[in-house]
Parts: C-alpha cells; structure tokens; sequence
C-alpha cells in the first residue's frame, strides 16, 4: 500500500512525522503568566504615580456605579476616583 501524504485516516503511517499545533505564544504556565502580567501592571501604574486601593461595596452602589460609569464612558475606576476628588476638594 502506498502512502499518501493527504490521507490522514491511516495514523500508523504518519506516526513519526511531527505535526506542529498552534504555536505556544508564552513558554510559562497560565498561573505564572497571570502573576508577571500582574507584576507589570502595578509597575506600569506606580511609573505614572498611581495607588492601588481595594474597595468592598454592596451589590446596590456596585450596580449604581457600574451604571453611572457606563453613562459617562468611563471606567468604573476612573469614576470612583472623580468622586473621590470631587468630595475630598
């Protein structure tokens, strides 16, 4: 029996050609990867000045904000933060 390149059913017949998949874009381990893209965050967010502070709320006021933000096109942070200022000044 010959071998034909394009039939791919006979497995045995093409068990020692290697078959590249989808190239790996990142050589680390999901979790790892999620660890050092959040590592530059925080590195990329202290070059230009800014804290990172954690906030818990209700579901009312998270739903409030959520709203309000989508209202003004602007990111819920972006939002919390002019309230911020806006009650501090």
């Amino acid at each position: 029996m010959a071998k034909e390149t394009c039939d791919r059913i006979t497995h045995d017949l093409f068990a020692d050609e290697v078959r590249l998949g989808r190239p790996k874009s990142n050589p680390h381990p999901r979790k790892v990867q999620l660890k050092i893209n959040k590592q530059k965050q925080i590195r990329r967010d202290k070059l230009k000045g800014l804290k990172r502070i954690e906030l818990k709320v209700d579901q009312q006021l998270f739903k409030a904000l959520n709203e309000l933000s989508k209202e003004r096109n602007i990111s819920r942070g972006e939002l919390i933060n002019q309230l911020l200022h806006a009650q501090i000044n």
